[in-house]
């Protein structure tokens, strides 16, 4: 309800977070958004300008963590016991 109440609506560049927070080891980018530690921990102190380039960045950072990866791991396949 308080989103549709123009006392509670702000004209800022939403945050992209999923709460899916987990670092991606190999990248260091979060999972679930896609941004890197530095930029979720400065997101409230960015410009708006700052927040849309690094929004811009997002597509090409999900590309890079849905690689698929080679062999039996590469297509989900359980592993071997």
């Amino acid at each position: 309800m308080a989103e549709r109440d123009p006392l509670w609506r702000r004209d800022e560049v939403e945050s992209p977070c999923r709460s899916i927070c987990v670092i991606h080891e190999g990248t260091g980018f979060c999972i679930g958004c896609y941004r890197s530690r530095a930029e979720i921990a400065g997101w409230s102190r960015m410009t708006p300008e700052a927040r849309a380039a690094v929004l811009a960045e997002l597509e090409g950072r999900a590309r890079l963590l849905k690689k698929r990866r080679g062999g039996r791991r590469g297509r989900g396949a359980p592993p071997r016991l």
